[in-house]
């Protein structure tokens, strides 16, 4: 006769996933986008942190930590391959070893913080992991690409980079990672505390509302034209397509409408400076002597600049920005000069030896539009960069290219950090991006106009006011450098004088 078994409760068989801390990284990685799910992050990052518990040594729990690592850069920077899909015949080869040398060598940060939270016991992991997000942000120029705060943008606790900046978000969002970690292990009274704090911790990652926004209530607020060609990178500099960029740019440069600045993507002007000026000339007639923003290479002598320039109504240029914080191995190579003389250059260094990078952080002076903070590509991944100015910009004016970066993963991830960016000081953002995503952002890091990825036209758009400075504008990151660091220094002594 047949009999009914009582049917088993589902377990999971935690040790089991627990040996496999790259998978948890992978996990943790789906906060970012394009997948902008931070609550599955939130998993992935307490179970990264549960997995420090399987480690006897020092050693293990770096190792645990940089299998966690690879995980999450993996996944989160797999779009590195696609500049080197650029001129695939040449650099495809490099594509999978360029991906797995970034994210194994951003793991490493990691692997040290795992190394230290054994030592000095897992509660340290609350100060070893933000300080190592702090640490790559900074060390060797800084990669601070895919930070867990960027998962909370569109949350209640993103809008904590305006008390406590990116790195502050950091902390809050791995804090809670921890106490949810905590949750699963401790016991008795911590136990309860943890997931209490676990609790408030995720309820902070609730979305924030969907709302309008508005822009201003003055009628008469000045409309900034951003023109988007969509010019592919293997293709913008084909002298088959130069001039049909160009046309196009062109074209919706003088579009209907009645634009008080235009403003073009990076390395828009398909000349460099100044043997391109007559193009100015020819642009400025075309637009009727509207002001116009363009992003430009530019010679000064035999240094080769990637510049912003604003021109006036007979474009002439009246002021340029050149870019500051240039990419390793894009734009310029590390000890370029000897390694030139064996033909290695930047990916993005078409002529001579690579870029130079810009000397001064002068706001741009646009009239009656106010001043503005001008960003070119990735210095708006950087929190330091747009905090570099000693007077306080009226907006943020991106200038990029986002086609180096693909067509999925890279242009949206860029695009969070410049909205992480808005709300860290509080300002609107003007984003020119030439083959997208194109968009206003106001001071609360919100898209109120954009254009799709891949898709060429213009955004008319009204230019709102900045909110006042916000307290993560007057601070920066010292605060939160500072407090993580005394308080890993207060349990190092304390394990210190407990072992003696």
């Amino acid at each position: 006769m047949w009999r009914n078994k009582k049917a088993e409760p589902f377990t999971l068989n935690w040790e089991l996933l627990l040996r496999f801390p790259f998978a948890l990284g992978l996990i943790a990685s789906l906060g970012q986008a394009p997948f902008g799910v931070p609550l599955v992050s939130l998993i992935g990052f307490a179970l990264g942190f549960y997995s420090l518990r399987r480690a006897a040594t020092m050693r293990g729990a770096a190792w645990i930590g940089w299998r966690f690592g690879l995980g999450y850069f993996v996944l989160s920077l797999h779009w590195l391959v696609s500049p080197f899909l650029v001129d695939a015949a040449r650099h495809a080869w490099m594509a999978p070893f360029a991906v797995l040398f970034m994210a194994g060598g951003l793991a490493l940060f990691w692997g040290v913080a795992f190394a230290i939270s054994h030592r000095l016991g897992s509660i340290a992991l609350l100060m070893t992991m933000p300080l190592a997000e702090l640490a790559r942000a900074y060390v060797f120029t800084g990669f601070p690409w895919a930070m867990p705060a960027y998962g909370a943008v569109d949350t209640w606790l993103g809008q904590g980079a305006a008390l406590v900046g990116s790195h502050g978000v950091n902390l809050l969002f791995l804090a809670t990672a921890f106490a949810l970690s905590q949750s699963i292990c401790a016991r008795g009274g911590t136990r309860k505390l943890a997931l209490v704090s676990a609790m408030i911790g995720t309820a902070l990652l609730w979305p924030l509302p969907a709302s309008e926004t508005a822009i201003s209530p003055d009628a008469n607020a000045a409309t900034v034209r951003l023109v988007q060609p969509n010019a592919p990178q293997h293709l913008k500099w084909d002298p088959d397509y130069i001039q049909v960029f160009y046309d196009r740019a062109l074209d919706f440069s003088t579009a209907p409408g009645a634009p008080d600045l235009i403003v073009w993507p990076e390395t828009s002007l398909p000349a460099s400076l100044p043997g391109g000026a007559d193009i100015l000339a020819e642009i400025a007639s075309a637009t009727n002597g509207t002001p116009m923003v363009i992003g430009a290479n530019r010679f000064e002598g035999f240094r080769l600049y990637n510049a912003a320039v604003l021109t006036n109504e007979k474009g002439e240029i009246t002021q340029t920005y050149d870019k500051q914080h240039l990419v390793p191995f894009g734009e310029y190579v590390p000890f370029g000069d000897w390694l030139a003389q064996l033909g290695i250059h930047g990916l993005a260094a078409s002529e001579g030896r690579g870029f130079s990078a810009g000397s001064t952080a002068d706001l741009m002076d646009l009239g009656p539009l106010g001043r503005a903070l001008v960003l070119i590509c990735y210095e708006a991944v950087f929190p330091q960069d747009v905090a570099r100015s000693p007077e306080r910009p009226d907006f943020l004016l991106h200038l990029t290219n986002d086609a180096w970066f693909g067509s999925f993963a890279g242009p949206q991830q860029h695009l969070v950090q410049s909205r992480m960016r808005a709300i860290e000081q509080g300002l609107p953002m003007l984003r020119a991006a030439n083959t997208g995503i194109s968009a206003l952002i106001d001071d609360k890091g919100r898209i109120v106009k954009a254009l799709p990825l891949n898709e060429a036209g213009f955004l008319d758009v009204p230019l709102p006011p900045p909110a006042a400075p916000t307290f993560y504008s007057h601070t920066r990151d010292f605060p939160i450098s500072i407090l993580l660091t005394v308080a890993l220094l207060g349990l190092w002594i304390k394990r210190r004088r407990n072992s003696n």
